[in-house]
């Protein structure tokens, strides 16, 4: 007599594209329909857009950090890990739990959603030298050591090391990079004032990117609009300029320009979660191949979304468009990819992924922002307005809201007390210490491990 077991949904990623893909899961499945599993190192969901306002200390860590617990109605089983292999004949993924133990997870339909990671390149010294600015640790990390910085300059009696540390490099021009030394320049321009021996001249902020334009997917005005913001607040944007090599104490620019600093930060884009390489699957600009429908072409019951899937962008007349790796795509295919699943499991059929951009938000800090939302171009306190309102509506908790609303009332009232938080007290922390993008297996590799648990 045969057993009948539940189908089993496995769910890769707590980010936007997974956490909704689980929501919608559970609202619309039937508690025998199916068994769900998310699989993620973190209870939580990270809101990345306001990590900058994190690590300028404008919000707290908790603040952005939305428990995935929370909800009474909360069935799905959460293995604490990262998944680190596929095996796609076998059906069974890999995960490495926090406490390093590899198990395998089968299943019958699996929706990939890891996510990427920070985007390098071979320049000597980069990733011992960089932070980076995609995880909740880092932010905090960062924060504390550029307080940090403002303590050593301080109490250095060293001109030259005093305007090493005092000087700071952000790497990448897009919304990150732009945010990021934008909601840090006015961390140090309110802190400087607190530090009576320290000259507020001494105090440099350079952006750079290797692209000619600042955030180009805001258009020409609103990308100017921008640059005349930071330049007016004192930072120095290098357009067509890279970084050649990294050291401890300084940065040496593609343009020749040496920079004495303690401070590198590189947010020069993203790339797909190493574990798609694991799936020997087709990619597209690193992204996997999938169909409208975010179908892997072939295997049956794999989906992938967000920013590790090429999903083709059907809103958009031009021939092979893909939706850029945003969060109103993410949360948007997370929730259509599970009514795909559901319709997988019940026989029916799949509906392709369409969704118009709806515009973009950048926060600058303060008063200071530009958007354009449905093509509307916003500068200033207009702009500023809808871009925290956006944000503080995406947020998927009442509990996240009031944390974020209080904590900008705060700082707006109050300022900020400059107070570090002991993450720097043991071994320094870089990029490369972050992402754990060393801890994915080959596709050789995961077929060899599924194996050979199978014949143990």
């Amino acid at each position: 007599m045969k057993t009948m077991t539940r189908p089993r949904i496995l769910v890769v990623g707590a980010g936007f594209a997974g956490v909704e893909c689980v929501r919608r899961l559970e609202r619309r499945l039937s508690p025998g329909e199916a068994d769900v599993t998310l699989v993620t190192p973190f209870a939580y969901q990270l809101y990345l857009p306001l990590l900058p306002q994190v690590a300028s200390g404008v919000l707290t860590p908790q603040s952005i950090a939305l428990s995935l617990r929370r909800s009474s109605k909360y069935r799905t089983r959460i293995i604490p890990g990262g998944a680190i292999g596929v095996d796609l004949k076998a059906k069974v993924c890999v995960v490495r739990t926090i406490t390093d133990e590899i198990v395998d997870e089968p299943y019958d339909h699996i929706v990939l959603a890891p996510g990427s990671v920070t985007r390098t390149f071979d320049i000597p010294g980069l990733t011992d030298h960089a932070f980076g600015m995609k995880t909740l640790a880092e932010a905090a990390y960062i924060r504390d050591h550029v307080i940090s910085q403002l303590d050593l300059a301080d109490a250095s009696k060293d001109p030259a090391e005093r305007a090493s540390r005092l000087q700071f490099v952000v790497v990448g021009g897009g919304y990150a990079g732009t945010e990021t030394a934008a909601c840090l320049q006015r961390l140090t321009h309110a802190a400087v004032k607190r530090y009576p021996r320290l000259d507020p001249k001494l105090i440099k902020w350079h952006l750079i990117d290797i692209a000619p334009k600042l955030m180009p997917e805001l258009g020409d005005k609103l990308g100017r609009s921008a640059q005349e913001v930071l330049h007016r607040r004192g930072i120095e944007v290098s357009l067509g300029v890279s970084i050649d090599k990294a050291a401890a104490e300084e940065v040496t620019f593609t343009d020749g320009r040496v920079v004495p600093t303690r401070t590198l930060i590189w947010t020069a884009g993203v790339v797909a979660s190493p574990l798609i390489a694991t799936l020997g699957a087709e990619t597209v600009r690193g992204r996997l191949a999938v169909t409208p429908e975010m179908c892997l072409p072939g295997d049956d019951g794999v989906f992938a979304l967000g920013d590790c899937a090429a999903v083709p962008d059907l809103a958009k007349d031009e021939e092979g468009a893909i939706c850029p790796p945003t969060a109103q795509h993410a949360m948007r295919q997370g929730r259509h990819v599970a009514e795909n699943v559901i319709a997988a499991l019940r026989k029916q059929p799949l509906k392709p992924y369409v969704h118009k951009d709806l515009g973009l938000v950048v926060d600058l800090g303060g008063k200071d922002a530009v958007s354009k939302p449905l093509g509307v171009e916003l500068r200033g306190l207009p702009a500023q307005v809808v871009a925290r309102g956006y944000h503080w509506s995406a947020l998927r908790t009442g509990v996240a809201k009031a944390r974020v609303a209080t904590n900008w009332l705060l700082n707006a009232v109050a300022g900020d007390d400059f107070v570090r938080t002991g993450f720097q007290a043991r071994k320094p922390a870089k990029l490369k210490d972050f992402e754990y993008t060393d801890s994915y297996l080959t596709p050789d590799q995961v077929r060899e491990h599924v194996e050979g648990s199978r014949r143990g």
